[in-house]
């Protein structure tokens, strides 16, 4: 009885709704003077208005059409439209990503084995950028240079603020961007301060497997492989390339904190700050007495405002890079070239200084000061953080001193 009572009043309010409906609508059109609507006409004006103010409801496909629909066309239907530029927020859109035509922007990732049985497999996510180059130079070997972001970075964030896929294209050679997973660190920092990754465990095994996986299944030169990186980026780069010299052929520092000298944050934090004072010897040792380390080239970038590395470091590092290149003190003067600041024209920059540390014709060890500059990478995009619009450009300073360097003997796993 209930139920039969309730369906009636249903009913009821159903043909008292329409009723209003049609009065409505007929009302509107006697205000508005508008014909009636008739099976020719295309679009009722009179409608348009009462569902826009919400007094007629937008028209709902009947069962019987629902019905009729094939199920696959309906799946297509049902199917979400996948993301348009208009809706990828301007730096995931643009973020390293060449212009169409311009080379490949690539995702993938690393499953690194799991070290123990204790231990789970980790995932590192990496981008990677293969530039177009013609059909005849498509199987030929190409240089990869590896590039490790900073805290707070993402590898699509370090792209874009070094513009290292223009330059990538524009020089023919493959650029890997390892990506710190966030649920590893929050701030994405990579753990370079944790004694197990100095002795080239970790996040160095991590890197090292993405860098073989590349080069398994692209065209690359085993003997000019490098690594560059900025900040926690750069700090990591160092250890993967001094723990793994057979493999990489130089390296490049920017904002780089000493090497090997902490064991803890805190102990981070320090170094960042006031270098290391006794330990810095002794970090390298290792690598400077083996008759069989075959030395690792290396360019280091500073700014000597940076207030995160201070600049200390960069004369530490470079101390520690003469060592493991058997560039002594006394005997081996290095070469000083300064340049002079340019303000204003279309490539402004600071004033710097390059000290340059050889044996024989090319500089093992480059060193440049750059005056004014902050932590943040020379002549980057300044529209991302920790990029800097006034160069010299640390990118293709980078790329121009890796030229110089092979590594002889190098072979892929």
């Amino acid at each position: 009885m209930r139920k039969s009572l309730s369906s009636l009043w249903l009913k009821s309010f159903k043909r008292i709704s329409k009723v209003q409906q049609r009065q409505g609508t007929a009302l509107m059109r006697s205000l508005l003077g508008a014909p009636a609507s008739g099976k020719g006409q295309r679009k009722d004006p009179v409608k348009k208005v009462l569902r826009s103010i919400g007094l007629l409801q937008a028209p709902t496909a009947s069962r019987a059409a629902v019905r009729s629909v094939p199920s696959s066309k309906a799946s297509k239907l049902r199917k979400p439209r996948k993301p348009t530029s208009a809706t990828v927020p301007t730096t995931a859109r643009s973020a390293g990503k060449p212009p169409a035509g311009q080379g490949k922007w690539l995702r993938s990732y690393h499953l690194e084995p799991a070290e123990g049985l204790l231990t789970p497999s980790r995932r590192m996510d990496y981008w990677m950028f293969v530039p177009a180059r013609p059909l005849a130079a498509q199987k030929k070997p190409m240089p990869l240079v590896v590039m490790l972001h900073g805290c707070t970075q993402t590898a699509a964030d370090f792209a874009q603020g070094t513009r290292m896929n223009a330059l990538a294209q524009r020089k023919g050679f493959a650029v890997l961007y390892p990506q710190q997973l966030a649920t590893v660190d929050g701030n994405r920092c990579w753990h370079w301060h944790l004694r197990a990754t100095q002795q080239g465990g970790g996040e160095v095994r991590w890197v090292v497997g993405a860098i073989h996986k590349v080069m398994r299944t692209l065209p690359i030169d085993p003997s000019r492989v490098y690594v560059a990186g900025l900040s926690a980026g750069a700090a990591l780069a160092q250890i993967v390339a001094l723990r793994h010299p057979q493999l990489i052929a130089a390296v490049g520092l920017h904002s780089a904190p000493v090497f090997g000298t902490v064991d803890s944050r805190m102990g981070a934090f320090s170094a960042m700050q006031h270098g290391s004072s006794h330990s810095l010897v002794r970090a390298v040792d290792e690598m400077a007495l083996s008759p069989e380390f075959p030395g690792m080239p290396a360019i280091l970038l500073q700014g000597d405002a940076d207030k995160v590395v201070r600049s200390v470091n960069l004369m530490q590092l470079a101390q520690q890079f003469r060592l493991v290149n058997h560039i002594a003190d006394d005997t081996d003067l290095p070469v000083t070239q300064e340049y002079p600041a340019r303000p204003a024209g279309r490539s402004p920059r600071h004033a710097y200084q390059v000290l340059d540390y050889a044996r024989g014709r090319s500089p093992l060890v480059r060193v440049c000061r750059i005056n004014g500059l902050d932590h943040a990478w020379s002549g980057g995009d300044a529209r991302l953080r920790f990029n800097a619009e006034v160069g010299p450009d640390a990118s293709l300073m980078m790329w121009n001193f890796f030229q110089m360097h092979r590594r002889a003997g190098a072979g892929v796993k």
